[in-house]
Order: C-alpha cells, then structure tokens, then sequence
C-alpha cells in the first residue's frame, strides 16, 4: 500500500561569492516586504486588539487578518515601484515569502488570542532586524530542480549552485517518479547555507520485522530510553540506550568560548553600537559549538527512533509534562539535553510510515510507582530512588526498567484508546487508530491512589 507523504531533503551549498550576494539580496528583499506588509497592517484602523482579556474575538478573528494582508498585497504591488525601486533585481517569490511570513505570524496570533492555537500565547509579530533576523528565501515557482550530476541544484534567479553533498537521494525518486518537488527554501545557519526541497513523496508502507511486539519507552537522564525488552540494534542486552550528553560533554570548551565572547564588546541595540571583529570572532566559534551539538544529538534521534520505528510494532511512551521539568533549574539542562518532546515527534510520524503504531500514556499514570509484579503502587517515590523496591511482593528492579513494563502491560492492553494532539477523534477500539498516534485514558486499578512525580 502507497501513500502520499510530506518530505523535506536538506543539502548543504557551496556558493560563490557572486552567489552569496544574490541570495542576501533575496532574503534582505524578503525581510524588507515582511517589515513594509507589517507596518501596513499596524497602520490598519483597528489592527491592534486592545490589551484586556475581554476583548472582541472578532477583533482578532482571521477575517480581519486574512482581508488586511489581502490588501496589503495589494498595496504593495502597486508601490513597488517607489517604495522599492530595486524589486526587478530579485525574484517575486523573495517578495511572497515576507507577505507569507506576516500573514502566517497574525493567523498564529488570532489564533492564540482566540483560543484555537494550543501551547503558549502568540505574541504580536514584531519587525525583523537586519543584523539579527535569520536569512531565508523560499521558491515556489519556477525553475526549481534536481540536476543530473546530483551535484547541483538550480533556482530562479540564482541559478545553478553546486551542493557540498549529493542529492543522490531526492535525485534516485525523482527519476523514478516517485517524488515531486513543490518548494525550496534556502537559509543561513551557522555560516553556511542550505537548501531544503519540501517534496511529495509516494510512500509505500513496510510492516515492522516484529509487528506483534509491544514495547513500553521510558524516557530519563541517566539513560536516555529503558526498554521494556531489548531491541537488537537500538539498545544493549538489558534494554537501556544510554544518553550521550552532547552538550554536557561539551559544555567546558563552550564555556571557554563563551567567556571569550563575553568579555568583547558586543553589539548594543539601545545605543546602536556595533560589535568588534574579535566579538564577532568569538560569536561564530561559540555558534559552530552550538550547530555540531545540535547535529550529533539530531543525529542520535533519528538513529534511536528509526530503529524502533522499523522494528517494533506498538511502542509506548508517556505523555510528559517538558515544559514544566524545565523550570527545574537543576535539571533543565539535562532535560533540554534528551530532546524528550523530539523523540516523541519523530516517533509519531515514523510509526505512521513503518505502519505500526504509536500509544501515548496518560501523562498521571503512575508508571514508576507500580509494581510491575504484582500491580501494588507506592504512594510516595523520591526521584533519587533509582532503584524499585515492593513491599508487598519483595521485586527489587531498576526504577526505569520497572516503568517500561508498566508501558508496555497496564497502558498498552487497554481496552479504549483516543487519537491525541490538536484536534482529536473521537474515541476508537484498539487496532482502528491505523498507525496515528493514540493516547489510553487514566485508570486505576482499586485502591491505588497518587501520581507518578519522577
């Protein structure tokens, strides 16, 4: 069975200097028609909503956003020609990409306001900086391709830029027909630009090498995953895949750098003073600590979740409260270190593709403080206890590895299950989800009390 699919292929460029000033001169373009549609949207009788709580959802409702750009757009395609007399110079799609940056920022905004955005509130979108903004371009029309020698790509205006790496594998699917490319947007990250394609990609759906293994996944710090039972080639023989601390391992030298960085004079945006070279030095190689931390735990991710994903045919994971374990200043550090929301966002689309599914626990399920013998439940549990010890049955456990049996008995074995995230379904029987993410509600057995606090 194919399906249909999302994807983005990411490439690294090596420009030519010619070229790194075509692409600042599109993004600048971009930035320029994001801050002109903005101050017309402000300019806007009634654009700002009043600051009290009470106010009209009409006022911020999507209508109004969506007519405001509208005219703006408008606007800006008939004083192009003054306000910015060099528009010929770029591609329309530089101009496109700054009015779709502010009508997806007011959408946000109203629908945070209004309550139909989950999360925390959508603040109104604010100008974007020349120094400090991120530079991006994105292409939707067009000459956007693949070349043949899957050394190059070409883009309009640009023309045709040679990659750092092959595109061997988005170039294998479009010759074969199975990949269609809809749009590409180039950015600068630490010093180098990339190009990332977002294609249409025909997917075939593979069955998991052990489509009837249930697998409970619990997350921490001293290990980063405890599996209920060990998977050849994700963990070790006792089911614990251990945590590499990327940036804890690296936080000396960074911490070199960023004392170095500190002591420059940096840039000042009360007064408008300018960095110094040696600050911007300093800058770049605290930033290029950064991207190589961000890329080997990346890395470690898709590894851990491709292999469950592939292999496994229901995986469990809790539903935890991230947002809340960072204001532990004692362990924020390691808990924005595991990436715990990343692995849960891999998994949800990648059991989707292997055509497995994904459960998600309760976030109050007392997965910790449940004996996975005899199903008895502490009512209280130090999270300096790392070891489970039951007074009813005498099971002396690690404390992770008694959660994930917990995962994978209690939670996976219920008999209703509900679709979870934005928007959910209705609640289903299990084996109907179809490989979507499902969440099992809360229940105890009785006389069990409490929450699970790790």
């Amino acid at each position: 069975m194919s399906t249909i699919v999302m994807r983005a292929y990411r490439f690294a460029l090596d420009l030519t200097p010619s070229q790194v000033r075509d692409l600042e001169r599109h993004a600048g373009a971009a930035r320029f028609a994001y801050n002109w549609a903005l101050a017309a949207v402000e300019g806007e009788p009634g654009s700002r909503p009043p600051k009290s709580p009470t106010a009209s959802p009409l006022m911020i409702g999507p209508r109004l956003w969506g007519g405001t750009c509208r005219r703006c757009a408008a606007r800006g395609n008939q004083a192009k020609g003054e306000v910015a007399p060099w528009w010929t110079e770029c591609s329309k799609e530089a101009f496109n990409t700054g009015l779709d940056g502010v009508a997806g920022a007011l959408r946000n905004f109203g629908d945070s306001r209004t309550g139909k955005r989950a999360g925390r509130k959508v603040g109104f979108p604010r100008f974007k900086s020349r120094r400090r903004a991120t530079p991006s371009v994105r292409f939707t029309t067009g000459v956007i391709r693949v070349e043949g020698d899957r050394r190059h790509v070409t883009l309009p205006r640009i023309g045709t830029i040679k990659t750092h790496e092959s595109t061997r594998k988005l170039a294998r699917r479009i010759e074969q027909g199975s990949a269609r490319i809809l749009s590409a947007t180039v950015r600068r990250e630490a010093g180098r630009w990339w190009c990332s394609f977002t294609c249409e990609v025909q997917h075939t759906e593979r069955a998991p090498t052990r489509p009837d293994v249930v697998v409970g996944v619990d997350l921490g710090i001293t290990h980063l995953a405890v599996l209920s039972s060990p998977v050849p080639g994700v963990s070790d023989d006792d089911g614990f895949v251990p945590n590499p601390r990327h940036w804890i391992g690296r936080n000396v030298t960074c911490g070199a750098c960023r004392g170095g960085w500190s002591r420059r004079v940096g840039p000042d945006r009360r007064t408008g003073q300018r960095p110094s070279k040696r600050w911007e030095k300093a800058n770049r190689q605290r930033n290029t600590i950064h991207h190589r931390v961000t890329n080997l735990r990346r890395d470690g991710l898709h590894k851990l979740t491709t292999g469950l994903a592939t292999t496994i045919g229901t995986v469990v994971i809790e539903d935890l409260n991230v947002a809340g374990m960072l204001h532990n200043r004692k362990l924020a550090r390691h808990v924005a270190d595991a990436s715990f929301a990343e692995i849960r966002r891999q998994l949800r689309y990648k059991m989707c593709w292997s055509g497995g599914r994904l459960v998600v626990a309760d976030r109050w399920f007392p997965s910790s403080k449940t004996c996975s013998a005899c199903g008895a439940v502490k009512p209280k549990l130090s999270l300096s206890a790392r070891v489970f010890r039951c007074e009813h049955c005498g099971l002396v456990i690690d404390r992770d590895r008694n959660a994930a049996i917990n995962l994978k008995y209690q939670v996976a074995q219920s008999g209703w299950e509900t679709i979870n995230g934005r928007g959910g379904r209705p609640e289903t029987k299990p084996g109907l989800a179809g490989g979507c993410e499902a969440s099992t509600p809360h229940r105890l057995a009785p006389g069990r009390t409490g929450t699970d606090r790790r």
